[in-house]
């Protein structure tokens, strides 16, 4: 009889320190999710007030630029220098397209489903 006590304690014991272990993995994670979180709204806050100020300041720049450009030439190549800004203007709308893009492909969260991913290949090794 105290055979099968002894397993049964050594049982409840490993079960224990499974689920403080489980218990302990799911808090971490949740911590780095709420880190991660918390980084994405920062981040996201920064990108947008940055955004909107280059957007501003730099269409209203380039507007004065232009018109005095356009204005130093004489009357009859005007229309020339106008389609020349308008061809620059283009293409630096083409380049901030791509990189826009371009950072809007990053993962949210890479590093959270990176540990989820690890823990899950970790947890097929058991069964």
């Amino acid at each position: 009889m105290s055979e099968n006590n002894h397993e049964t304690t050594g049982l409840g014991t490993l079960a224990s320190r499974l689920g403080r272990t489980a218990m302990g993995v799911l808090e971490n994670r949740g911590e780095l999710f709420a880190v991660e979180l918390q980084e994405e709204k920062t981040r996201m806050m920064q990108t947008l007030i940055l955004a909107m100020g280059l957007l501003f300041l730099g269409l209203l720049g380039m507007l004065l630029l232009s018109a005095t450009i356009i204005f130093l030439f004489p009357s009859e190549y005007r229309v020339f220098a106008a389609a020349g800004f308008t061809v620059l203007y283009l293409a630096g709308a083409v380049f901030a397209f791509l990189n826009l893009k371009s950072l809007l492909k990053q993962e949210p969260f890479a590093e959270s489903l990176k540990q989820i991913r690890k823990d899950k290949t970790l947890l097929d090794v058991f069964e």
